[in-house]
C-alpha cells in the first residue's frame, strides 16, 4: 500500500541526501561524474563523506559513507583492486568515487565489475577535482539535516508536553503528530487492535482498509515508511504508535515516533487513560458516528475491521443498554465469547453491537446476553431486529436507541420483557418517535394547557398515574398516599382544568397521548 496524502500545514521533512542527489551538486558536475557501475542503486542514503586511499578502507567504516579516491595506492595490483570494491561492500558503503588521473587514466575494468557484481555504486570523475569542495559540500548539508531533525524532535517533545499539562485528550496529541509526521498515525494494542487514528480521513481510511496486511509489515520491521514506536514502561509493553507511509528520512521519522511515544506514556501516566479506556474511547467513537449517521456505514467498515469487530459474512445485533457501563458490557461479552463493541452513550445509555457467525441463534444469544447482564439486578436492554448488512446497522442502532428511550421513564418497564424490541414499546414507542414534530408539540400544548405551568403540579402527577394505571382510582390513591375522597376530589379539579371527561375513553385516549408526548418531548 502506498499513501499519496501530505500534510496540509508542516511539509514532510526533507530525505536525506542519496547517491543520485550528490552527483547533482554543481561542484561534483564540474567534475564531469559518470557512473560506471551500481547504477540501480542511486537511492541509497548518504550518511557522511570519506576521502581514504588505504587499501583496507572498510575497517574504517560504518556503513552509509561515499567513499573518495584517487586509488594511487591500488595502481597495478588488481587482486587490490577487487579487495578495495569488496571491502567497501562489506562495511555497507552507499558508494564509491574515483578521481581519474594520474593512476587510473581510465575506469578500471576490475573495479567497474567486482562493483557491478555487489551492487556499489561506482562513480568516476574525467576532470580533475578538489575532493575537500565535495567533502565540505556534503558535510554541510548532512548537518544542516540532523541539526533540523533534533530541532523537530524538540519542538514536537514541547508541544505534546505542553498539550499533556493542558490536559488535551489524546486525539489532539495525536492529531499534533500527524500534523509533524505528514502521514496517517495510528495507536494499536498489543493484538494490533486500532485504538485511535490521526491525519486525514481518506488516508487513515486507506491504512485501515488493509489493516490485516499493515500490521504485519510493520511487525515484520518493513521499511517503506512504516516507522513504529513501543508503549509502555516500567518493564511493560501494552501497545505501539505507527507512522503509516512516512515519507521523509526514517531517522527523522524515528525520532518523530519516539517523542510521540514518550508523550503517549506520560499521557496515560498522569492519568490520561490507560490502554483499557483508549480501548473504550475507540469503540465509543465508532458507535456514536454508526448512531449519528453522519459519516455512511460503508466509511466506518475499514475502522470497525480494525478495532477487531469481525465483520465478514456476519450477523449484527444493535443493542442499547440502560445503567450499565461499558466496562460491564466488555465483561460479559468475554465472560460468554461474544464478538463485539461496546460503549457508553448520552444519558446513561450504552451502545452494544453484538458480532455473530451466520449459523448462531441470534435470537437466543441475545436473551443469553441480557440474562448475564440481569444477574443480580434488571437491565433494560432494548434490540433492534438482526442486520446481515452493514449498512443496515446505523439503522439498527438508532432503533434500538429509540426503544430504550420510549422505555426509560415508563412506570410499566418492570412488565417488560428482558430483551424490549419496538413491538414491546406500542404506543409510547410512536410518541417518542414523533416528539419533536411540531404539530405533535402543539396538541400537547392544546390538550395540556390547563396543567402546564400550573402552580400545583401534584396535579399532572396524578393524571400521569391515573392514566397509566389504566385509570385505576384505588391503585392511583394507594401510590399517592391519599384517600379515595381526596382523590376524587382531585381527579374533578384535573377534569375542570382540562375541560373533559376522563370517564370517556376517547377523551382520556387523547389527553393520555398527549401526556405522554409531553413527557417525551421534556425528557
Amino acid at each position: 500500500m502506498t499513501t499519496t496524502w501530505e500534510s496540509r500545514h508542516v511539509p514532510a521533512p526533507e530525505p536525506a541526501l542519496s547517491v543520485r542527489q550528490v552527483l547533482t551538486l554543481e561542484r561534483v558536475l564540474a567534475g564531469e561524474p559518470e557512473v560506471v557501475a551500481g547504477a540501480g542503486q542511486l537511492d541509497r542514503p548518504v550518511r557522511w563523506v570519506h576521502v581514504a586511499e588505504a587499501a583496507d578502507v572498510g575497517v574504517m567504516l560504518s556503513g552509509g559513507e561515499m567513499v573518495l579516491t584517487t586509488g594511487v595506492l591500488l595502481a597495478g595490483d588488481e587482486a587490490k583492486q577487487a579487495e578495495y570494491i569488496q571491502s567497501l561492500h562489506r562495511a555497507e558503503a552507499a558508494a564509491v568515487v574515483l578521481g581519474l588521473g594520474r593512476a587510473f587514466p581510465a575506469p578500471p575494468e576490475v573495479m567497474r565489475r567486482a562493483a557491478e557484481r555487489c551492487g556499489l555504486p561506482m562513480v568516476v570523475l574525467h576532470r580533475p577535482f578538489p575532493f575537500a569542495e565535495l567533502t565540505e559540500e556534503v558535510q554541510c548539508r548532512l548537518v544542516r539535516r540532523k541539526f533540523a531533525a533534533v530541532s523537530l524532535s524538540e519542538a514536537v517533545r514541547t508541544e505534546l508536553t505542553a498539550l499533556i499539562t493542558a490536559g488535551a485528550p489524546l486525539q489532539r496529541l495525536l492529531d499534533e503528530v500527524a500534523r509533524h509526521s505528514g502521514c496517517p498515525v495510528v495507536v494499536t494494542n498489543l493484538a494490533h487492535r486500532v485504538l485511535a487514528t490521526a491525519g486525514e480521513r481518506s488516508a487513515v481510511d486507506d491504512v485501515l482498509r488493509d489493516w490485516e496486511r499493515v500490521a504485519r509489515q510493520a511487525g515484520a520491521g518493513a521499511g517503506g515508511g512504516w516507522i513504529s514506536a513501543e508503549l509502555g514502561g516500567r518493564g511493560e509493553r501494552w501497545g505501539r504508535l505507527l507512522l503509516c507511509g512516512y515519507r521523509g528520512e526514517t531517522a527523522t521519522g524515528r525520532l518523530l515516533a519516539d517523542r510521540a511515544a514518550e508523550a503517549l506514556v506520560l499521557h496515560r501516566m498522569l492519568g490520561g487513560g490507560s490502554a483499557h479506556s483508549w480501548e473504550e474511547e475507540s469503540a465509543q467513537s465508532l458507535l456514536t458516528d454508526l448512531v449519528s449517521g453522519v459519516v455512511p456505514a460503508c466509511r466506518l467498515l475499514p475502522r470497525a475491521r480494525a478495532a477487531g469487530l469481525p465483520v465478514n459474512r456476519r450477523t449484527f445485533v444493535p443493542l442499547v443498554v440502560l445503567d450499565r457501563t461499558a466496562a460491564e458490557l466488555d465483561r460479559v461479552l468475554r465472560l460468554l465469547g461474544l464478538s463485539g463493541l461496546a460503549a457508553e452513550l448520552a444519558d446513561g445509555a450504552a451502545a452494544v453491537l453484538l458480532s455473530l457467525a451466520r449459523d448462531q441463534d441470534a435470537e437466543v444469544l441475545t436473551a443469553h446476553f441480557a440474562a448475564r447482564l440481569s444477574a443480580g439486578s434488571q437491565a433494560v436492554v432494548a434490540a433492534a431486529g438482526p442486520r446481515t448488512a452493514w449498512d443496515d446497522v446505523p439503522a439498527g442502532l438508532r432503533e434500538a436507541r429509540h426503544v430504550a428511550d420510549a422505555v426509560a421513564d415508563s412506570s410499566a418497564a418492570l412488565a417488560l420483557p428482558a430483551v424490549v424490541r419496538l413491538k414491546d414499546v406500542h404506543l409510547r414507542g410512536l410518541i417518542r418517535l414523533l416528539r419533536d414534530d411540531p404539530q405533535v408539540q402543539s396538541f400537547a400544548e392544546r390538550e395540556l394547557d390547563g396543567l402546564l405551568g400550573d402552580t400545583e403540579p401534584e396535579l399532572l402527577n396524578v393524571l400521569r398515574t391515573y392514566l397509566a394505571t389504566g385509570r385505576n382510582k384505588s391503585r392511583t390513591a394507594q401510590l399517592h398516599h391519599v384517600s379515595r375522597p381526596a382523590l376524587y376530589r382531585r381527579l374533578e379539579a384535573i377534569q375542570g382544568r382540562l375541560g373533559v371527561d376522563l370517564d370517556d375513553f376517547e377523551q382520556a385516549a387523547s389527553v393520555h397521548i398527549a401526556l405522554l408526548a409531553h413527557d417525551a418531548q421534556q425528557g
